[in-house]
């Protein structure tokens, strides 16, 4: 394809292009100004619906006030009689407890006089003492009793007394019960404690009569103080203003009383009549109900200030930029002006409208992906067609030129035998007859050569699966290059050191790796060719790697060496001959192989290909 046709091609693809982005681009633009007018009504439409809600709940919350009101007044009165009966109840049960802990607090006094008049030493221990080191029988040996003496300030006398400690401080345990517990001690004429034993009392006051009369006490100190408190505002109101106005008016106490409360009511501050949270919920749910999910401010003002405004200072910041929605509250209100307005902000409008339209954009961004990778994917296959294409054309006149010289040296021979001359001489006739032979071998590889590299495209080259020795198979390929070899002045060097070589492929496509592979280091060597082949195991795998100390390759040449056709060039060296086929039936042997290839190369310093084979299962080394 010329030049002039591609450019031509791509520029009317580029036009149909942009043009559908064009026209995708007016209708979501459209599409978007239709969604932000339903958004927007949408809003309107949900502050109106939630004002009207706020008002009717307080409507309904004063009617509610007023009736309450008037049911406190009822309730007052039979609360007072309920107050004053409670009162004397619980004076009732608070003398009969006492009289109770009485009871038990005798019990334990007489239980303590009669221990103490048996016994001379006794000593008052903690339950927790107890608990810790009498209880346990392991822990008795900290137990220290002794006899202690002290001097009586003032006189001359002593007095001695029993002194229970513990020799090493253990964790507490806490008391099971509230007995009272001593150590009764048992001393002998020489003043040291011989025995001891632990006597238990019942506890002195009853804990659970206790806490039952602090509980009624405080039961009764809680009505005194809120009768008190209702006596004084019943005293307060007796005579107010509702009681003149319904004299003067010739109505009843409770009509003026509710129509004065109702415009009391009315006359609150705004932050008094409005639930900001109240708001802040009706407003979610409207929303929500219109499909609208998106965080939002709100702001509350009055007549001259803003009394509530959303919490959220990050999304403040940015109320200024943000579309604003406003509606009156409380519109039924005397006066010119409304008593309130309420506001809404969204930060994220347009994030929000095109969520809304992702149903529509995210297919329309999906084409023009696709069309732009089909654009993509064509451009690439045009110039890879046309490379190709000149690649084929540079491989068709190297074909010719490859096979003309041995047709020229062919034609040349068959006219010198036809001189009879010539022909008479045997040994000029046997020498014309091997180069016709010799050149007929050449064309045959040729063919053969062209026609494998077909046969690779059509998926028809067949491929054996027997057992193949790489090392034997190596040196068989090095001992046929040696005439070329000597012909270019070169030396191999072979260092076979695999242990294990058999592999599952076939001989002659591995016989034609490692000869392409051989016979380019050669061809590509300005010099002497240097040729080093190793082969070395690495776990399963057979690795073969043939070096030379040849021109070497670029990075760039290296990524295109396995691509049909292609050949690398190498300047004012005339005597490198092929079809740039070679490496690319290599490589897709190899592959065809289970194995791999790899090049190392650096411009002017030699090539190193190494091809990694699996060795067949039976001789991988498990350990």
């Amino acid at each position: 394809m010329k030049k002039k046709s591609i450019s031509l091609i791509i520029g009317l693809m580029s036009i149909a292009l942009l043009g559908v982005v064009a026209m995708q681009y007016y209708f979501i633009r459209e599409t978007y100004k239709q969604k932000s007018i339903l958004f927007d009504e949408a809003i309107n439409t949900s502050l109106a619906k939630v004002a009207a809600e706020i008002e009717k709940s307080e409507m309904s919350n004063n009617i509610e006030f007023i009736t309450r009101a008037n049911q406190e007044k009822h309730e007052a009165e039979q609360k007072k009689q309920r107050m004053l009966a409670e009162q004397l109840r619980i004076q009732r049960q608070i003398e009969k407890l006492r009289l109770k802990q009485v009871d038990v607090e005798n019990i334990f006094r007489e239980e303590d006089e009669k221990l103490k008049a048996i016994f001379a030493n006794i000593t008052y221990i903690e339950n927790w003492f107890y608990e810790t080191y009498f209880r346990k029988r392991q822990n008795q040996r900290y137990i220290d009793i002794s006899l202690v003496q002290e001097r009586i300030p003032g006189t001359s006398l002593a007095q001695s007394f029993v002194v229970v400690s513990a020799t090493q401080e253990l964790p507490r345990v806490s008391a099971k019960d509230d007995s009272v517990r001593y150590v009764v001690s048992t001393i002998d004429g020489l003043g040291i404690v011989r025995d001891y034993r632990i006597a238990t009392l019942p506890p002195k006051a009853d804990a659970k009569i206790a806490f039952e009369l602090m509980e009624l006490r405080s039961q009764l100190e809680t009505l005194n103080r809120e009768f008190l408190a209702d006596k004084k505002n019943a005293l307060a109101g007796a005579e107010n203003a509702f009681d003149t106005l319904a004299i003067l008016g010739g109505k009843k106490v409770g009509v003026v009383e509710d129509f004065a409360l109702s415009i009391q009511l009315s006359n609150r501050p705004l932050e008094q009549r409005v639930n900001q949270g109240q708001v802040q919920k009706l407003l979610q749910e409207e929303l929500q109900s219109r499909g609208i999910n998106s965080p939002f401010n709100i702001e509350i003002r009055d007549r001259s200030r803003i009394i509530y405004h959303s919490p959220d200072a990050e999304t403040l910041a940015a109320t200024n930029k943000s579309p604003r929605y406003t509606t009156a509250l409380f519109k039924g209100d005397y006066g010119e002006q409304p008593t309130g307005r309420l506001s809404i902000y969204f930060p994220n409008k347009k994030r929000v409208i095109v969520d809304n339209m992702s149903y529509l954009i995210i297919p329309t961004l999906t084409l023009f992906a696709l069309l732009i990778g089909c654009f993509a994917y064509t451009l690439s296959i045009i110039f890879k067609q046309k490379k190709i294409s000149e690649m084929k054309t540079d491989f068709i006149n190297n074909m010719t030129h490859e096979f003309k010289t041995p047709v020229a040296t062919i034609m040349i021979a068959s006219e010198s035998l036809r001189d009879p001359e010539i022909a008479s001489n045997e040994q000029r006739v046997n020498k014309l007859a091997n180069i016709i032979y010799d050149e007929n071998v050449r064309l045959g590889s040729h063919i053969e050569r062209v026609l494998n590299i077909a046969k690779l495209e059509k998926e028809n080259l067949r491929i054996e699966r027997t057992e193949v020795q790489v090392n034997s198979l190596l040196e068989g390929v090095l001992d046929s290059m040696q005439l070329q070899l000597q012909k270019a002045q070169g030396k191999i060097k072979a260092d076979l050191s695999a242990t294990k070589d058999l592999v599952i492929g076939d001989e002659l496509h591995l016989s034609n790796v490692f000869f392409n592979l051989v016979d380019n280091a050669i061809k590509y060597s300005p010099n002497s060719p240097e040729i080093q082949v190793k082969s070395h195991n690495s776990k399963e795998n057979i690795i073969i790697s043939i070096s030379d100390k040849g021109m070497g390759m670029t990075k760039e040449q290296q990524e295109k060496i396995f691509d049909q056709f292609y050949r690398i060039p190498t300047g004012n060296l005339h005597n490198v001959k092929g079809f740039g086929l070679g490496l690319s039936y290599v490589h897709d042997i190899i592959k065809r192989l289970d194995g791999k290839i790899q090049v190392k190369s650096e411009k002017d310093r030699g090539t190193t290909f190494e091809i990694t084979l699996p060795l067949k299962s039976k001789d991988i080394d498990n350990s």
